[in-house]
C-alpha cells in the first residue's frame, strides 16, 4: 500500500502568470532553494510540491507553472492539465502579480476563472516584488481592487519584506478549514531517497509517475522536458512494516558540448547534486537503444559516489523479443559496459505500460536494508577464518606473500570494510573482489557497493 505524507495536510496553490515570480515565493515559503528560478519566463513547467513550517505548524503548498508564454507552447496543455489538478486539491489559492509590472489582461482572465470554477475555494491576492514602501504604493491602483479578490497581500518574495505578515494571514484562514495546519513531526532520520537519472527522454518521468501512482510529472517526447529534479515523499507499506520513500525525478544528463542555455546547465547541475544527496539511484536505460558513452558516464558517476543502484531497462514494452535468453543477453551487455556496476540488480520495465514497475518498490526496501547492514565482529572473524582457509590471498605487487592480520566493518550506509595486512607485502585487487563477492554471497548486499580499505600495519 501507498500513501501520500502530505494527504492529511491543508494545501495552497500558488497560481498566476508567468515571471511574477511564484517559484521565488516558493522556496522563500519552504525555506529551500528547490525550484528552479529564472528571469526567462516559462522557466516551470511541472508543478513544484513542498511543505510550508510556520510557528510550528505545516502545511503543503504547490507552485504551478505559468503557461501564458511562447517557451512552453509546446507543454501549454500538460501545464494547464497539472495546474486544474493542483487546484483541485487546494484548501486556499494563492493568486500571485507583479507589482512592478501592474494588472495584465490575462490576470484579470484568470481572475474571473478562479471565481468562476473555484466559488468555494478561498482566493488570496499576493503583491509580489514589493521591495520598497515606494513600490508598495502601486497597490493603490483601482487595477487591482477591480480583480474581485480583496485588497492584494503586499511582499517581498526575493528579500522576504512582507513574507511573515501573509503567513499569519493565510495560517488564520486556514485555522477556519476542516484540514488545519498541523504540529510539525520530528524529521525522520530512517527515510530512504531515490534518485531517477539517465539521458535525456530514456522515460524517467513516465517511470516516476508509474512508481508513485500519480501523474505528477509532465511527459513528452520532447528531449530535456523535466528541468528541474521534482521530489515526492511517500509511505510505502509492506506487511506491518512502513517505509519512507522519497522519489526524485531529474532533468536528463547528458554531454557537456550538447547542453543548450542557462536553464539545462543548472537543472543538470541539480540533478548530479540530487545524486550525491540519494542513498539508492534508479539508473534508467532505453531498451530500445544500445549503451551509449553517457550512461557509461552516468554509472561511473553513482560508482565514484558510492551509491547503492538498480538498474531499469525501461521501454521493455517495445521489444519484439522478450524472451529470457535475450533477457540474459541484455543483462550480460549491460554488465560488460557497466563493469562497476555488477552489483546492481536490473529490472525490465515499462514506463508507459506499468509492467513490472510493481517489482521496484520491494527491491528498494530490500536494498535500504541491504545498504545500513551492520556484520558483528566475531561474525567477520568467522568468515575471514573460513574464506582465507578456503583461499589464499593473491601477492600484488613484490614478492613477499601477504598476510590479513584483520578484518573489519567501520561503518554502513554504504557499508565500508578495512582489511589490515602484513607489513611490506601487497593484496592484488582481484582478491579484495574475491572477499567482496563472498561478502555479498553471506551478508545479502543486494545492489548495494561494498568499499574495502586497505590499510598494512607498521612492526
Amino acid at each position: 500500500m501507498i500513501e501520500n505524507i502530505t494527504q492529511n495536510l491543508p494545501t495552497v496553490v500558488l497560481v498566476g502568470r508567468a515571471n511574477v515570480g511564484k517559484s521565488t515565493l516558493f522556496n522563500t515559503l519552504i525555506d529551500e532553494h528547490k525550484a528552479l528560478v529564472s528571469d526567462i519566463a516559462g522557466t516551470t513547467r511541472t508543478n513544484n510540491e513542498g511543505v510550508i513550517i510556520w510557528r510550528g505548524k505545516e502545511i503543503y503548498v504547490i507552485d504551478t507553472g505559468g503557461f501564458d508564454n511562447d517557451e512552453n507552447e509546446s507543454f501549454a496543455d500538460e501545464i494547464i492539465d497539472q495546474d486544474e489538478r493542483a487546484l483541485d486539491k487546494a484548501d486556499i489559492i494563492i493568486m500571485v502579480s507583479d507589482v512592478k509590472t501592474g494588472i495584465l489582461p490575462q490576470e484579470k482572465e484568470l481572475a474571473r476563472d478562479l471565481k468562476k470554477k473555484y466559488k468555494k475555494t478561498k482566493v488570496l491576492l499576493v503583491g509580489n516584488k514589493v521591495d520598497s514602501k515606494k513600490i508598495e504604493l502601486n497597490l493603490g491602483e483601482k487595477e487591482w481592487q477591480g480583480l474581485g479578490l480583496g485588497d492584494p497581500i503586499p511582499l517581498s518574495a526575493s528579500n522576504g519584506r512582507g513574507v511573515g505578515d501573509f503567513l499569519d494571514i493565510l495560517y488564520s484562514e486556514l485555522r477556519k478549514m476542516p484540514i488545519r495546519p498541523k504540529k510539525m513531526k520530528e524529521a525522520k532520520r530512517d527515510d530512504v531517497r531515490i534518485a531517477l537519472i539517465g539521458k535525456p527522454n530514456v522515460g524517467k518521468s513516465s517511470l516516476f509517475n508509474k512508481i508513485i501512482g500519480e501523474e505528477k510529472v509532465i511527459v513528452s517526447d520532447i528531449a530535456h522536458t523535466t528541468r528541474e529534479p521534482f521530489d515526492t515523499t511517500l509511505i510505502y507499506t509492506q506487511g506491518k512494516k512502513k517505509h519512507r520513500l522519497t522519489f526524485v525525478d531529474t532533468a536528463g544528463i547528458r554531454r557537456k558540448a550538447k547542453v543548450k542555455g542557462k536553464l539545462e546547465q543548472e537543472g543538470i547541475g541539480r540533478s548530479i547534486k540530487t545524486v550525491e544527496e540519494s542513498d539508492i539511484v534508479l539508473l534508467t536505460l532505453d531498451g530500445a537503444e544500445t549503451i551509449a558513452s553517457q550512461d557509461m558516464q552516468l554509472g561511473g558517476l553513482i560508482e565514484r559516489r558510492s551509491k547503492s543502484v538498480i538498474i531499469l531497462i525501461n521501454k521493455w514494452d517495445l521489444s519484439e523479443d522478450v524472451s529470457d535468453s535475450y533477457r540474459n543477453d541484455v543483462k550480460k551487455m549491460v554488465y560488460a559496459h557497466l563493469p562497476h556496476l555488477k552489483f546492481a540488480p536490473i529490472l525490465f520495465v515499462s514506463g508507459k505500460t506499468g509492467y513490472r514497475v510493481n517489482q521496484i518498490l520491494p527491491l528498494i526496501t530490500q536494498i535500504a536494508h541491504s545498504r545500513k547492514t551492520m556484520i558483528e565482529q566475531d561474525v567477520l572473524d568467522k568468515f575471514m577464518h573460513r574464506i582465507l582457509k578456503q583461499h589464499k590471498p593473491a601477492r600484488g605487487k613484490g614478492t613477499r606473500q601477504p598476510k590479513v592480520l584483520g578484518f573489519k566493518q567501520l561503518r554502513c550506509d554504504p557499508p565500508i570494510f578495512e582489511m589490515r595486512i602484513k607489513y611490506r607485502t601487497s593484496i592484488h585487487r582481484s582478491y579484495v573482489s574475491y572477499v567482496e563477492n563472498r561478502l555479498r554471497e553471506d551478508f545479502n548486499f543486494t545492489g548495494t557497493p561494498i568499499v574495502i580499505k586497505l590499510t598494512k600495519m607498521r612492526k
